[in-house]
């Protein structure tokens, strides 16, 4: 299996960078922090594991509903970071899902869940220093 390769650069003379994966080589992440240390331009670095995080269990959650033979009309998802501060980490995410559909069941989503847990390659790159809540409506 190849490598992935992602290429970062200092754009700026505090911690402005700009991001971009070998594969994705003109699609360019801004990562920044806030004042005084950065100027708050970009994703900070916990922003950024969220969204891949995000996007990640979102690709499993839907992909299996849709091996299920289940018909999603509309999904979204909104993660929130929970912080400490010493040292500064994500001791927990929430990790909240809204699906609409007409055949998406209450046992479906428990079961997705579960495998997701067991396949999404950012969860299990964080399963055991961050505690994951999930909950989810059906819509």
């Amino acid at each position: 299996m190849e490598p992935l390769i992602v290429n970062l650069k200092r754009t700026d003379d505090r911690v402005h960078f700009e991001c971009a994966s070998a594969s994705h080589p003109d699609l360019v992440v801004p990562l920044d922090y806030t004042p005084p240390l950065g100027s708050g331009n970009g994703l900070a670095g916990l922003e950024a594991l969220l969204i891949a995080f995000s996007g990640c269990v979102s690709t499993a959650i839907v992909g299996l509903l849709l091996r299920l033979g289940r018909h999603v009309l509309d999904y979204s998802a909104t993660a929130e970071g929970v912080r400490t501060e010493q040292p500064l980490t994500l001791s927990e995410i929430h990790f909240q899902i809204a699906i609409k559909s007409k055949d998406v069941t209450a046992e479906d989503m428990r079961a997705v869940l579960r495998q997701a847990e067991a396949i999404s390659p950012v969860w299990l790159a964080i399963k055991n220093n961050v505690l994951v809540k999930t909950s989810y409506t059906l819509i």
